[in-house]
């Protein structure tokens, strides 16, 4: 939708413009629609030129095109219409195509959203049927086109030209969509609803940085962040305080931050002295693996994690801890694949990791509100 709006904002500067043509004999018209037969000669090029002239220049078919400059044609959709027949209300598109260098700017929405303004107010459309090849199904679908006819047979079948290896799709023209302003439209909407939310959330609200740290703060209770509390927060609903114990040294002990500090602790030593931590005591070097850190931007190991225990003020929760521990063993696996001896070692360090934790919170990981990441 962004990209379609950028076009719009190039209609009201004028370098673009939606044009509605006949074979009406006018020069400017007949100029417009060669400019069109070169689009699709070259973008259609299974189609034969001579079958693309005797379309777009005969006068039951009509086309849109989106002219650059006021000269330059850059994309076009030609369809057909049956007035006077029980088709009447219905539209069939024989070629659809922009500018290669343009397909993947927007250009084809906003192309076909002035097609369907235009068969709605010039034609008094309200369906367009096509048949669409392998290549044309995606962009169609995207148009609000489906597989499915909701027209009666005999409303069709006969009208329009039958092709071999096509996908037929139908799309009903909405009769009050703004098509040729839509992204207008949905930005109002937007500016609405946000309009609305803003009068009973604080969520548009942005607070400065906190000094604390600089300042050289330890934890900082959740309640004094400013705005957490206006945002509906609560003591007794926050994470950081879910009510648990930890089973340690034949002791059932609560969470206060030295007990934590102790578990933690003893955590990263079994972690430390398991038969597989070698490789994970200290960072990577990058002389060793030089290619190791523009894929892992985010590196983690058992050293880093001791220092950051050791400060007493990163490690507030056991979830940072265990974050931390998943990041440095996920990292072996995106590096080294998961059938690598190096991640094997990490993994089975990561159970032993799981296996103390599962057996000393109490009464279980998930009343605890800790989240055991599986890798």
């Amino acid at each position: 939708m962004n990209r379609e709006a950028r076009h719009m904002e190039r209609e009201h500067t004028g370098e673009l413009q939606a044009v509605y043509i006949t074979n009406n004999g006018s020069i400017e018209n007949g100029r417009l629609l060669i400019g069109l037969k070169n689009v699709f000669s070259k973008c259609l090029p299974n189609m034969p030129k001579e079958y693309i002239c005797r379309l777009i220049f005969e006068r039951r078919h009509k086309s849109v095109v989106i002219v650059r400059n006021g000269s330059q044609v850059i994309g076009g959709i030609t369809y057909r219409t049956f007035p006077g027949t029980p088709a009447a209300r219905l539209g069939e598109i024989a070629f659809c195509a922009v500018a290669q260098t343009l397909q993947v700017t927007g250009c084809g929405t906003r192309l076909m959203n002035w097609t369907k303004h235009y068969a709605r107010e010039m034609d008094g459309l309200e369906y367009f049927l096509t048949y669409a090849d392998n290549n044309a199904v995606g962009y169609f679908s995207k148009q609000s086109f489906t597989k499915t006819v909701t027209q009666e047979k005999d409303k069709w079948f006969g009208f329009i030209k039958d092709y071999d290896g096509g996908t037929l799709m139908e799309c009903r023209i909405h009769p009050t969509l703004p098509y040729a302003s839509f992204p207008e439209m949905l930005a109002k909407q937007r500016a609405a609803l946000e309009g609305e939310v803003k009068r009973y959330t604080t969520g548009h609200v942005v607070h400065p940085g906190l000094p604390h740290w600089k300042e050289g703060g330890g934890p900082m209770p959740v309640g004094d962040i400013p705005g957490v509390v206006e945002a509906g927060w609560s003591h007794a609903a926050g994470m950081l305080y879910k009510e648990y114990q930890i089973a340690m040294n034949g002791q059932i002990l609560d969470p206060t931050e030295d007990n934590l500090f102790e578990f933690m602790t003893m955590l990263l030593k079994k972690a430390q002295k398991h038969a597989d931590a070698g490789p994970f005591q200290r960072p990577v070097s990058a002389m060793d693996v030089p290619d190791y850190y523009s894929i892992i931007i985010d590196p983690m190991d058992l050293g880093t994690m001791e220092e950051r225990l050791n400060s007493r003020r990163y490690y507030i929760t056991l979830n940072m801890f265990a974050a931390d521990f998943y990041k440095m063993v996920k990292n072996c696996q995106l590096y080294n694949g998961a059938t690598n001896p190096y991640f094997l070692a990490a993994k089975r360090i990561y159970e032993v990791f799981w296996s103390v934790m599962r057996s000393s919170i109490l009464p279980n990981l998930e009343a605890a509100g800790i989240v055991e990441p599986k890798l």
